[in-house]
């Protein structure tokens, strides 16, 4: 957590040419974390999950030299959402799902969807298809994680909701900084919403998992 903060005040401090250094070491720092813990169920398609992510951190740092890069990054980044699908689906429910406030949840995440899209669409180019696949992929996870919140014990359920809500966040943002126009302090807010994600859905899973042996 210190690391993290030291980063984003760095990042914030407009020396956003030490990212090359610091970002790499910052998700195994929180995978570490994982490993530390007791073993449990789903303890490594979570560390799965992050080596992907931590693998596209890396990618996405040559994203300006070459369009190939961004793409790679990308797919980084959707097999990591496939694989917090499958952590998602490997929680057990402690409680009844109340299908109505579901169903809600579901049209909110569509419309979102949609919007995004509607707005990046024009702007995309040849990258067009793999973003509609990455944002149906990103959109399930938060579905999933919705889900979750409905029927997962407290606090975990909150605190995966959230990391999967804000992470949703953070890749929009990144969307309409790059595809849409310039946001200011652009790379700062992408990487607190991703940081802020990632220990959310780490410290909620790992709440869902009490410390035991198995």
């Amino acid at each position: 957590m210190a690391v993290s903060i030291v980063y984003l005040v760095i990042l914030l401090s407009g020396n956003e040419y030490l990212d090359l250094y610091l970002k790499p070491a910052l998700i195994p720092l929180l995978g570490f974390a994982v490993y530390a813990y007791k073993r449990f169920p789903s303890r490594n398609t979570l560390l799965t999950a992050l080596a992907f992510c931590w693998l596209g951190d890396i990618i996405l740092l040559f994203a300006d030299i070459a369009e190939i890069y961004f793409i790679l990054g990308l797919v980084s980044f959707l097999i990591s959402h496939i694989i917090f699908c499958t952590l998602f689906n490997k929680q057990n429910p402690t409680q009844i799902r109340n299908n109505i406030v579901f169903r809600v949840g579901c049209i909110v995440i569509v419309v979102y969807l949609i919007g995004m899209l509607c707005i990046l669409l024009p702007n995309l180019g040849n990258l067009k298809i793999p973003v509609i696949v990455y944002a149906f992929v990103i959109s399930t996870m938060l579905l999933l994680a919705f889900n979750g919140f409905l029927t997962w014990s407290k606090p975990g359920n909150k605190y995966v909701f959230t990391g999967a809500a804000v992470f949703v966040v953070s890749d929009s943002i990144l969307a309409m900084d790059r595809f849409h126009s310039s946001i200011e302090k652009g790379v700062f807010f992408i990487m607190l919403t991703y940081l802020v994600a990632q220990y959310l859905i780490v410290a909620g899973i790992l709440k869902l998992n009490p410390k035991k042996a198995e």
